[in-house]
């Protein structure tokens, strides 16, 4: 009983320290109006900022993404505090835009050493038959960090002083504090070895995943454009439509997101894989086309609607993509496989990013929202099509 309580101790407090690495990926979400307004700025260099961490992400998942299953996991995960620490600190001395893209790809580092070893290292810290809640714990962790980012911030800046230099002191405390929490956890990889054995992951895709791998990588591209275009220009969208200049709101509307994105996860274990991808491309087309209502009409409630049908579509669709891509994978080339798989999600957070950026000088925010909103339909709709007609299974996950 001991060894069962310690062992969820330290899988909590591991989960603590990979839910406030995440929070500091979407620290400055509600913040990129205060710094256009100090650094003179346009919507399309605030896209090109936010796409910045996805290229960090990607870069490290390729390059070093196995690292921690040959060095061990704290130290991945203590280089991964230090990056974000480091990021943090870069937003803490901006006086330029290069500050914020040095930030931002810190922040993509941290995030992408975190994002593999930290779920491993929870879910090896749970004690014997405890899979199934500490894959509860991870994903809370992950995606409620992701959502706390901005509703920390959003807070800070609405109500209390100093909005562009508060909210990073208190995440640099707090990784401070994880890091100290870190260095009393356990290791959990037994046979460690060199750095130098570390080779990077090549992106592979086996023939026989392939009719499995389009649909799914397509809906995790759609769930991750969502995401990125609340976490870059919804604030904006706020502001210059609805005239909602509340910082706190701003951070609230993409928490949600978040938020609703963990609901979705978990309940793929109910649904099955089979029914949670089609459900989750529904679910996606379904927030898409309340956001189009939003920009149409310029309503907060339908931005609200949005973030919570898109948030649990993307997290219905994200999950079930991996279980289906892994189970659909020869075993020696799984690793390669999902790397696939997230490199494509991650292309879905910048390119069509950086996409709405270019033409909301020429068309406005909502002209751009629009066309993104219609292209990621046409991708989002044709994959559903597809699962429909051909459903995906998830044969050894």
């Amino acid at each position: 009983m001991d060894r069962d309580r310690t062992g969820w101790r330290d899988c909590l407090l591991a989960g603590a320290v990979f839910l406030v690495c995440m929070a500091g990926t979407t620290l400055p979400t509600p913040l990129y109006g205060l710094y256009q307004e100090k650094f003179g700025f346009s919507e399309l260099i605030v896209t090109v900022v936010y796409a910045v961490y996805a290229f960090g992400v990607i870069g490290v998942l390729l390059l070093a993404g196995n690292a921690s299953d040959a060095v061990g996991r704290r130290p991945v995960l203590l280089v991964g505090l230090g990056c974000a620490a480091a990021s943090a600190l870069c937003f803490l001395a901006a006086t330029g835009l290069g500050w914020l893209y040095a930030g931002r790809l810190m922040s993509g580092l941290s995030a992408g050493l975190f994002t593999g070893a930290a779920t491993a290292y929870v879910l090896e810290l749970a004690p014997p038959g405890g899979s199934e809640r500490a894959t509860f714990v991870a994903t809370a962790s992950n995606m409620g960090g992701l959502g706390c980012g901005p509703l920390l911030a959003g807070l800070l800046a609405q109500y209390a002083a100093r909005p562009l230099q508060l909210p990073f002191v208190v995440h640099l405390v707090l990784v401070a504090a994880s890091a100290g929490i870190l260095l009393r956890l356990p290791e959990t990889v037994r046979e460690r070895r060199p750095l130098g054995t570390v080779r990077p992951q090549k992106p592979g895709l086996p023939a026989q995943v392939r009719t499995v791998f389009a649909p799914a990588a397509t809906a995790s591209f759609v769930g991750f454009a969502l995401f990125g275009v609340f976490t870059s220009v919804s604030p904006a969208f706020l502001a210059q439509s609805l005239d909602v200049h509340n910082h706190a709101v701003s951070g609230l509307v993409v928490a949600l997101a978040f938020f609703a994105s963990t609901a979705g996860q978990l309940a793929v274990n109910r649904v099955g894989v089979r029914r949670a991808l089609p459900l989750g491309c529904a679910a996606l087309l379904g927030g898409l086309v309340l956001l189009a209502g939003a920009l149409r009409w310029n309503l907060l409630p339908l931005v609200v609607a949005s973030a919570l049908v898109g948030g649990a579509g993307q997290g219905l669709s994200f999950r079930a993509a991996l279980v289906a891509v892994a189970g659909a994978s020869p075993e020696h080339e799984r690793a390669a496989v999902i790397s696939t798989l997230f490199v494509v999600a991650y292309t879905g957070i910048s390119v069509p990013v950086i996409g709405v950026g270019l033409l909301a000088g020429p068309m406005g925010l909502e002209g751009a929202g629009l066309v993104f909103i219609t292209c990621m339909s046409v991708l989002v709709t044709g994959a559903a099509v597809y699962l429909l007609r051909r459903p995906v299974g998830a044969a050894r996950t």
